[in-house]
Parts: C-alpha cells; sequence; structure tokens
C-alpha cells in the first residue's frame, strides 16, 4: 500500500452534524442536488450543481461508475409461534455462489435448525456465527425471495421505513449487477441526461462492479486507525475498463471515479491496472482501507457524496482531498444548507 508512516487518529475525523444536515428523503427530481466542487491543491471551493457535472470534467476524461444493483435485503419472517424476525441478506461474494445458502445478519434470539417462513417459502437457520450472522438456505432462490417479499435496505440513520419511492430512488438508473446491500450512493443522482452531456463533453463512460456490504458503513472501533480491519467486498473490472483508464493515464486525461466504491475498487487494482501487458478483466475481493497517508495511485478527481462524522468513507475523502481542505469545505456545506449524506449532495473533489 502507499503509505507514509504518519499517526492517524480515528477522533481527528470528526464534525458537528446537525439532524437537519440529512437528507432522509432523496430530492423530488433525481439529479436536482447540488454539487460543491473542490480544488484539493488550492482548498478553493464553489457551488454548483450536480446537473452540471459536464462542467467539471474534460475531453479524454474517463468516467468510471459502479453498475452494482442493491436488493431488496431486509425480509421479515415468521417462527412456527407466529413470532417475527428480522433478517437481512448480505451482500455477495464470488463469479459463482449458490442462491440457495446465504449469509444474514439476524435480530432477535434464533437457533441452529430452526426453520422460518417468508411468503409461504420455508428458510432454514443452518449455523449461527458469533458475529450476529447466520448461514440460512431455501428451496427458493433467495434473491428471487427478496425481490418479491422484501424491502429496501436504508441506512438506519434515516430513522424510517422504506417506501414506494426508495425502490426506485435507492437504485442508480443503470444498475445492472444485483448484489448490494447498500446503494453506491454518488451515482444516485446521475440520470441519462446527465450522462448524455458528459459523453458530450469527450468522455469515455465505463463501468466496474463492486457489491457494498454492511461491512463498509460498520463504525471503526479503535482509534489507532491503523488498527482497523476493512471488511472485504468482491468487485469485477471488465478488460474494456481496463483498457479506457490505461489510455487515458497514457494520454493525458483524468480518471474520474463516481463515488467511494470506485475508488477503492480501482486503488485495491492499482498494480494491475497500470500494468503493461494486455487488458484482461480482473476480479477478486477488495479489503483496502484508504486514510489520510496514502498516495493515490489510480484516482485523478472524486464525485462523492458527504460522509458521515468518523466513517471509513469520510477518511477515504479525507486521503483524497486533505482533511483541513475537506472539513472546512463540509462546514461551508452545513452553514449554507447543503443536505449530507446518502440522499443528499455531492461534491466533485479534483
Amino acid at each position: 500500500m502507499q503509505y507514509t508512516e504518519t499517526i492517524v487518529k480515528l477522533s481527528d475525523f470528526d464534525y458537528e452534524l446537525p439532524d437537519s444536515a440529512i437528507a432522509t428523503h432523496p430530492p423530488e427530481v433525481r439529479g436536482s442536488s447540488r454539487l460543491l466542487a473542490l480544488d484539493r491543491k488550492t482548498g478553493d471551493w464553489h457551488d454548483d450543481w450536480y446537473k452540471h457535472l459536464s462542467d467539471h470534467v474534460r475531453p479524454g476524461d474517463v468516467l468510471v461508475i459502479n453498475n452494482t444493483k442493491v436488493i431488496r435485503a431486509r425480509l421479515l419472517a415468521t417462527t412456527d409461534a407466529g413470532a417475527e424476525r428480522e433478517l437481512l441478506l448480505l451482500e455477495r461474494h464470488g463469479e459463482t455462489f449458490d442462491p440457495h445458502r446465504l449469509r444474514a445478519m439476524y435480530r432477535r434470539h434464533l437457533r441452529a435448525g430452526q426453520t422460518l417462513r417468508v411468503g409461504g417459502a420455508t428458510v432454514c437457520i443452518e449455523e449461527l456465527y458469533g458475529d450476529g450472522t447466520a448461514l440460512i438456505s431455501s428451496e427458493r432462490n433467495l434473491l428471487e425471495l427478496a425481490h418479491a417479499y422484501g424491502s429496501v435496505p436504508l441506512p438506519p440513520y434515516l430513522h424510517r421505513e422504506a417506501d414506494e419511492t426508495d425502490l426506485e430512488r435507492y437504485q442508480t438508473v443503470f444498475a445492472s449487477e444485483a448484489g448490494s446491500v447498500a446503494a453506491p450512493t454518488a451515482s444516485l443522482n446521475l440520470t441519462d441526461d446527465i450522462l448524455a452531456s458528459v459523453r458530450a463533453k469527450g468522455v469515455q463512460i465505463v463501468e466496474l462492479t463492486l457489491h457494498v456490504g454492511l461491512g463498509t458503513f460498520m463504525p471503526i472501533r479503535t482509534d489507532n486507525v491503523t488498527e482497523h480491519i476493512m471488511h472485504s467486498e468482491y468487485f469485477a473490472v471488465p478488460a474494456e475498463t481496463v483498457a479506457a483508464i490505461r489510455h487515458a493515464k497514457a494520454t493525458g486525461g483524468r480518471v474520474v471515479a463516481v463515488g467511494t466504491t470506485v475508488t477503492r475498487t480501482l486503488e485495491y487494482c492499482a498494480s494491475d491496472l497500470l500494468a503493461q501487458d494486455a487488458a484482461t478483466a480482473l476480479h477478486g475481493e477488495a479489503n483496502i482501507f484508504i486514510y489520510p497517508g496514502y498516495t493515490f495511485q489510480v484516482v485523478d478527481a472524486l464525485l462523492t457524496n458527504f460522509h458521515a462524522p468518523r466513517s471509513t468513507v469520510l477518511m477515504m475523502a479525507a486521503a483524497f482531498a486533505g482533511w483541513p481542505q475537506l472539513k472546512a469545505a463540509y462546514g461551508h456545506a452545513i452553514e449554507t444548507g447543503y443536505k449530507l449524506l446518502s440522499y443528499g449532495d455531492s461534491m466533485f473533489i479534483s
């Protein structure tokens, strides 16, 4: 990993986030959110709109998006006695997997061998683990069961149940590869029109897949950041994306990452992406934890949301922008009425 030797304390990456600044619902119209443009070299910023994204990219750039699709991972099940239990399917891993046997988080007491009912289907608790997760199985495809009877796994800080709006809006317009339990939120406001305006600017748009897991948003439980162990998430980068990134790097274009999930994938694959051999598809499990002191090797610009205090994603943004510049920009955003977190406004950091 490309880190300078430094002491990084979690307690240094805090800021006051009032409840009134948290976006509890998506904007009424997709793509109508605000955009704060930050120059990480000078620390200067200016206010703009997300729909003007094409003004911030250049001919020859490559814009990289995450095509993962959020599954309706939250399932309400009942025991034989009629008691309610909540299951939360975890993200998909690997090129191949058995959709009849998946791992899930659970609430309330369960025991190995117990059976539950979900929409007329039987779900068996095969094994319990010590971390609050279980291996569950069903004769019915669990992803199909979730699609039929599950609900959108909204972040808990929204303090509300998912509604019909979330079925559409907690999903990108280009989502195609089912497997995430949290959205790649920086791209929730991308629309076909915005993407078309970016292409018209002479920017190539390419895709990769990283299935976002709950571990991405798990709290860091040690003040010494280097002691935190990052959750692994499955990724796949097509050969076409590898070739586009190499071409941009060779011809002076920038690699613009849409979100921290894309950034994590690209930086994890940096040595392969920057190699001189034939471009081939990449896949694996990314567990890179990026915090200040890291030297970015692939990503040149970042479109990202405003993140929660003390989170791994905030630390990644701080590593890219520089914490003093980022913290000042966050202060400006809160003072001027930006909305933060998953359904909120965004930043373009270059």
